[in-house]
């Protein structure tokens, strides 16, 4: 059977396995709790807890994680294995390369360490002092919603102490957005932010990145200008000066 544990308003999803699990076990009680995280979030997170009272899967059951995986592929931010049943750490080795998501086993022992591991984003926002008007503000990472909402409280704080508001985004080691929560988040943080803005650097390696400076420049009344990664001394210099 199946029993579920919702965590986080439902963002992070426990999943206990035990005795034989059927295609009723997918169709009553794992799928209807997914569908109904995957209305108020872009994508959850999954805790797998695999006991040794756990027996295996039916015939009905293979077929029903199948059909799981193909119509929620792209639902999963994140999936811990928890398990010390050596078949299923195994399994999980050779399918973690073709998941769209990480994957990680823990043991029975470390389901702490994986709860810990499923609530820390695979992203960061740091927010740098760097001087005078300056502040950098760099992404690494794939940054989901609440670090937007961290940032934004240090960003404040930081220019309420300043004369001037520049700002050096660094794009260097950015991933992406987790979710078009996270993508919101971005923009408000821009939308909020914009007014008190007096020039920008943009600092990245890929091509889009450039394309926001330009699209920037046409939004904002702040001068924005894009300098590839090798150049981040001159970014900095470009910021700091006149």
């Amino acid at each position: 059977m199946i029993s579920i544990e919702i965590q986080n308003d439902g963002a992070i999803l426990e999943m206990t396995a035990s005795g034989t699990i059927t295609s009723s076990d997918y169709d009553k009680i794992l799928m209807p709790a997914i569908e109904a995280a995957l209305i108020d979030h872009d994508q959850i997170r999954l805790l797998i807890k695999v006991g040794q009272e756990f027996s295996g899967f039916d015939l009905s059951a293979v077929w029903a994680d199948t059909k799981l995986g193909l119509s929620h592929w792209r639902g999963f931010d994140r999936i811990a294995l928890v398990t010390d049943t050596g078949w299923a750490q195994t399994a999980a080795k050779l399918a973690s390369p073709m998941m769209p998501c990480p994957m990680q086993t823990f043991s029975l022992e470390g389901i702490e360490e994986a709860r810990r591991w499923l609530r820390e984003s695979l992203g960061a926002i740091h927010v740098i002092d760097l001087g005078g008007p300056c502040v950098q503000v760099r992404l690494l990472g794939q940054v989901d919603p609440s670090e937007y909402a961290q940032a934004t409280g240090d960003l404040d704080a930081l220019i309420d102490q300043k004369q001037g508001f520049r700002l050096l985004v660094d794009l260097t080691e950015f991933d992406g957005w987790q979710g078009l929560s996270a993508l919101d988040a971005h923009f408000h943080l821009g939308r909020t932010h914009a007014p008190l803005l007096e020039k920008a650097a943009i600092v990245g390696n890929k091509g889009w990145q450039h394309m926001a400076q330009r699209i920037g420049n046409q939004l904002i009344k702040a001068k924005i200008q894009y300098f590839p990664e090798e150049e981040m001394d001159n970014a900095k210099a470009w910021l700091a000066a006149g």
